[in-house]
Parts: structure tokens; C-alpha cells; sequence
């Protein structure tokens, strides 16, 4: 009975953070889980619980979603899958984390410290970023930072921002729990632990919600670069 209360405490803070912010679930239930359970059953359990938030959201921003503003970074993506599965064979993925790691917490400091640009950049950029994303996908399991930062270059309404992450996120988590369950890895006792604690996570999604539609867009820009940073440290984290 106390690891279901530990699993459902941690999901309602995991849907209340992506429900805020539209990101950071992973970032957050992952390393708590982990410490309650084995590896093999976290990793395809916090993919449900991030594919089932990413459902939640996208229904309710659907009337700001825009396709165009997505299958660019979905098809940069996926060249860029076999790419990083080629480096974690040929380089210690320690050293990428360390990078990644250093470049989210500078690319954070910077755009909480000082002035943000007042243009973004072209859509054309989106298949760049959506590259690395697949790159960081394939090496670390890691593709949301590329995008994140990529929305975050825009001049785009928060609103805006947040559908177009979670287009991305339901397309590659699709993939992810498609091949969890495919080879196996998706369990009963996965599937226990999922449905159970549901409940909590649509909780917490809906008040992280309602936290998101109080925040002016300068907050909420606030709020993605120090998630951005404490991203960072994660990876740092993984690393060591």
C-alpha cells in the first residue's frame, strides 16, 4: 500500500508541473520513482503517465493547435534517431550529458538574466531542431530539450507554445510506448501501477492547468527556462 501513495504523490506533482509548464514530467517522476523501483518498470510506466498527460493537454488547447507548426521538428526527428543511437555506440554518452547539461543551465541563465530576442526565428529552423531532438532521443532518451528551447525562440502566446510541445510529445511518446509494448517491456504490473495512480495524475494535470491559465506570458516564459535549468542539472545529475 506505501508505494502506491509514494507513486500516486509522485504523479500528481509530475501532471501538475507538465500541466503548468507543458513539460517536465519525466524530469520530475523518473529519478523519484527510481528509488521505489526497479528501473525496467519506471521507465515504461513514466512514458504512459508523460503519453497520457500529453493526451489531457493537447484536448484541452486543441483549438491552438497547428500541425504545420509541428511535423517540421517530427520529421527532422527522425534522421536524427539512428544518428545519436550511432554515438551512444561509438561515445561514452557521460560526456553528452555533461554538454547538454552545461548548455541548458547557460541557455537558462541567460534568457531569465537578460533581454529576450523580440523576433524568433524562422519556421525553416524547426527541422534543425527537430533534428537534435531525434539525436538526443537516440542517444539519451532526452528529445524534449531541442524543442523546448526551439519554442522558446519563437514570439509565439504561451498557449501556442505549449500545444506545439505537446504535438511533438504525442507523436515520439506514441512511438515510445508503441515499442514498450511491442518488445515487452510494458508489463501487468506496469499496467497495475498506471491505472491505479490515473486518477492523482489527471489531479494534478488539471490544477497545474489552472495554475497555467492565471500566469501572464513573461511568467510562463519564466517558468519553461528554469525548468530548462533544473533539466539541466539532471542531466548533469545522470552523468556523475
Amino acid at each position: 500500500m506505501g508505494i502506491y501513495l509514494v507513486i500516486c504523490l509522485v504523479v500528481f506533482f509530475a501532471g501538475l508541473t507538465q500541466g503548468l509548464s507543458g513539460f517536465g514530467s519525466i524530469l520530475l517522476s523518473l529519478p523519484l520513482l527510481a528509488i521505489f523501483l526497479d528501473i525496467k518498470t519506471v521507465i515504461p510506466l513514466v512514458a504512459l503517465f508523460g503519453f497520457f498527460i500529453t493526451i489531457i493537454l493537447i484536448i484541452q488547447l486543441w483549438r491552438h493547435l497547428d500541425w504545420k507548426k509541428i511535423y517540421p521538428l517530427v520529421l527532422g526527428a527522425f534522421p536524427g534517431i539512428p544518428v545519436g543511437v550511432f554515438f551512444l555506440k561509438k561515445l561514452d554518452k557521460e560526456p553528452i550529458q555533461w554538454i547538454l547539461g552545461i548548455i541548458l543551465i547557460s541557455y537558462s541563465l541567460y534568457r531569465l538574466f537578460f533581454q529576450s530576442p523580440s523576433k524568433g526565428i524562422r519556421g525553416h529552423w524547426a527541422y534543425l531542431f527537430g533534428f537534435f531532438s531525434g539525436c538526443l532521443g537516440g542517444a539519451l532518451s532526452a528529445s524534449g530539450p531541442a524543442v523546448i528551447v526551439y519554442t522558446s525562440l519563437q514570439t509565439w502566446g504561451k498557449d501556442t507554445i505549449k500545444v506545439t510541445l505537446q504535438g511533438f510529445f504525442l507523436v515520439s511518446g506514441f512511438i515510445v510506448v508503441f515499442l514498450h509494448a511491442l518488445s515487452g517491456i510494458t508489463t501487468f504490473p506496469v499496467l497495475r501501477f498506471f491505472i491505479v495512480s490515473s486518477p492523482f495524475l489527471v489531479l494534478g494535470t488539471y490544477v497545474g492547468s489552472i495554475f497555467y491559465g492565471k500566469i501572464n506570458e513573461e511568467s510562463y516564459r519564466k517558468v519553461i527556462f528554469i525548468l530548462l535549468g533544473f533539466l539541466g542539472a539532471f542531466m548533469i545529475y545522470r552523468a556523475m
